[in-house]
């Protein structure tokens, strides 16, 4: 019942007297559905992969498993609502939006939430102290072997605790899915050892060459410190990404996971300023096999700075894509009325759960994929 480190890249052939392939299985329901524990091999000879079925057995027995973790250390499981005024704020992603028709026939335009990170503030606000949620999140224009437009994304929030207690966290919950190895392609990573923690900063000048913080707001300089291509029109912060992209990301959780920090306070998003360095912010990702696997913060608490920093990233992707979303005017007043000094973190669940039993495409860890 180990599900085979290669994924469902193949063909099934003569399963229960059908003809199955790996596109089959992932796009259609039924054929998911039926191989499920039905044989062990076909032509008297072994599968030479696992079936779906056991692959999302073993995702939910670490849903099971992360779930005891975290109530064990004093986490509540919550639900919150997937209509949002606001879907988020991040300016390069895109949402999913529809209408409210009331009884009198007036209507309300609501957007499906791409995290649920203001709403789980907003219990914060109102005196929780340790969240955790299972949250299904949406994101328009986003398909691929590791993005969907339905995901599951676990969030958890820790109210009086700095973003390293996190980061223990994380390197906890890789522990409990159960596999020697994580595995991405030809990219392996060992889930018990200890995390490498890397700063962005060390990240750029050991994998770029580019002395980071000398560069900043410069976007030829840094282009030309580091070898990426300088596109017209490019900012500082579009050179840095594709740095990120190309140079980076691709190295980062080999062998053992890889904790990346303080990000330039550009790109804080929702994390507060560092107090010993304000140049940066108290956000880390974490990857695994060279895929980012979660975001976390030291949360931003100040509502006038946060506020400022919404409208930024409104005004910016008002400029890049023409949409400007609604502020979240309750998640500031939640603010207002006062967040803790907390911590939380966005962990994109079926990413943990691919890298866990070796599939090769998303959609290979989902009971049901959205068509």
């Amino acid at each position: 019942k180990e599900a085979c480190p290669n994924g469902i890249d193949g063909h099934f052939e003569n399963v229960g007297g059908m003809v199955l392939d790996a596109v089959m299985l992932r796009t259609n329901a039924f054929a998911r559905i039926a191989v499920c524990g039905m044989i062990a091999g076909y032509d008297g000879a072994p599968l030479p992969m696992a079936v779906p079925s056991l692959i999302l057995i073993n995702r939910m027995k670490i849903v099971s498993a992360v779930r005891r973790y975290l109530d064990g250390i004093g986490y509540l499981e919550v639900e919150t609502p997937i209509l949002q005024v606001s879907p988020g704020n991040e300016t390069h992603l895109h949402a999913l939006a529809t209408e409210i028709e009331a009884p009198d026939q007036s209507r309300a335009r609501r957007y499906l939430h791409t995290s649920p990170e203001f709403a789980c503030k907003k219990l914060l606000a109102a005196g929780e102290t340790r969240i955790v949620t299972f949250a299904r999140a949406f994101r328009n224009r986003e398909r691929g072997p590791l993005h969907h437009p339905e995901f599951t994304m676990l969030e958890w929030y820790r109210a009086g605790a700095g973003y390293e207690t996190i980061m223990e966290d994380c390197a906890a919950l890789l522990g409990l899915t159960g596999v020697k190895e994580l595995r991405w392609q030809d990219k392996f990573c060992d889930p018990h050892a200890v995390p490498e923690r890397l700063t962005v900063a060390e990240a750029f000048g050991r994998y770029a060459g580019v002395d980071l913080f000398s560069t900043i707001g410069r976007a030829e300089e840094l282009a030309r410190a580091s070898g990426i291509a300088m596109h017209a029109g490019d900012s500082w912060d579009d050179v840095f990404f594709r740095i990120m992209f190309e140079k980076i990301e691709p190295r980062l959780g080999m062998g053992r996971p890889t904790i990346l920090c303080e990000y330039p306070i550009s790109m804080a998003a929702l994390a507060r300023a560092k107090h010993s360095d304000p140049r940066v912010a108290e956000r880390f990702e974490l990857y695994c096999c060279g895929v980012e696997l979660a975001n976390a913060f030291g949360e931003l608490t100040d509502p006038a700075i946060q506020r400022a920093r919404l409208q930024a990233d409104l005004d910016d992707k008002e400029r890049l894509y023409g949409v400007r979303w609604p502020v979240d005017e309750d998640f500031l007043a939640a603010l207002d009325h006062g967040l803790p000094q907390c911590s939380g973190i966005a962990l994109g669940f079926d990413r943990l759960v691919m890298l866990a039993t070796g599939a090769s495409h998303i959609e290979e860890v989902m009971w049901l994929p959205v068509r």
